[in-house]
């Protein structure tokens, strides 16, 4: 049974699953479907092509699947998706996609915090935390259990790696890897994410291969290509090593510098 506050504005279109909430002033639009037992506070708006999924909490304030911010671009045929068991707080902007048909997906058990911006044709992986003010232009993709500091600005096309942490206010203009802390201006590596890893289960030896890795990248004097070719030869078959190198080969902006 939905719970709608008398003052919402839902469009007899829309499509709300069970047990569904919609706070005071809040407006949902036609084309819009959101799962069982999400809760969405007041003075929302929720556009069409945004798609939520269940156990979702929308606070206050929060913007979903509106039109990019592109110069003379008109209204588009894309969605904006949220995956289940996301936390969006007060303020939240997120755009639908730039072209018909495109996704800005934003993945399950998300934590997006007060005043955060995602762009249009954004790709945001599960389990991720981006902090207060985090301001993410187009087409960024941050990966699985990334972590992004508050008040931090990512450039367009820049992705960010499973498992990163990103210090909060530092500028983000290429691409960070998985597993890392990355901080200071310029933005640079700075380490490895150990304390975020170990809770997440990964071993000890599982940490001593991704530093090495790291210190080969970052620490030999090889240039990309050479720091590739070894870490090959001397990780031939582990699979979070073959993450960090994939990364490298997809990442059209170039890593960090060391």
């Amino acid at each position: 049974m939905a719970n709608i506050h008398p003052t919402a504005i839902i469009s007899s279109k829309a499509k709300l699953g069970e047990n569904v909430s919609v706070g005071a002033f809040s407006i949902i639009h036609d084309d819009v479907e959101i799962g069982d037992n999400t809760s969405i506070a007041t003075h929302c708006v929720i556009y069409s092509g945004a798609r939520i999924g269940s156990n979702c909490k929308i606070y206050q304030g929060v913007s979903i699947a509106h039109v990019p911010q592109i110069s003379k671009l008109q209204d588009v045929n894309s969605f904006a998706t949220v995956g289940d068991g996301t936390t969006i707080h007060e303020f939240v902007t997120i755009h639908k996609a730039s072209k018909d048909g495109n996704y800005t997906s934003i993945g399950k058990n998300v934590l997006l915090m007060a005043y955060a911006h995602i762009a249009h044709d954004v790709f945001i992986g599960d389990n991720c935390i981006i902090v207060n003010a985090v301001q993410i232009g187009g087409h960024v993709l941050i990966d699985d259990w990334a972590i992004i500091g508050g008040s931090t600005p990512i450039h367009q096309f820049c992705k960010v790696g499973k498992h990163a942490m990103v210090g909060a206010g530092f500028k983000v203009v290429k691409d960070v890897p998985p597993f890392v802390l990355a901080g200071e201006d310029p933005m640079k590596f700075v380490g490895l994410n150990s304390v975020g890893l170990r809770r997440r289960g990964f071993t000890s030896d599982q940490l001593d291969t991704l530093k090495k890795v790291y210190k080969i990248i970052y620490d030999s004097g090889l240039n990309v290509s050479q720091a590739k070719a070894q870490i090959k030869n001397e990780f031939p078959s582990d699979l979070l090593v073959k993450e960090i190198l994939d990364f490298i080969d997809n990442s059209k902006r170039g890593i960090i510098p060391g």
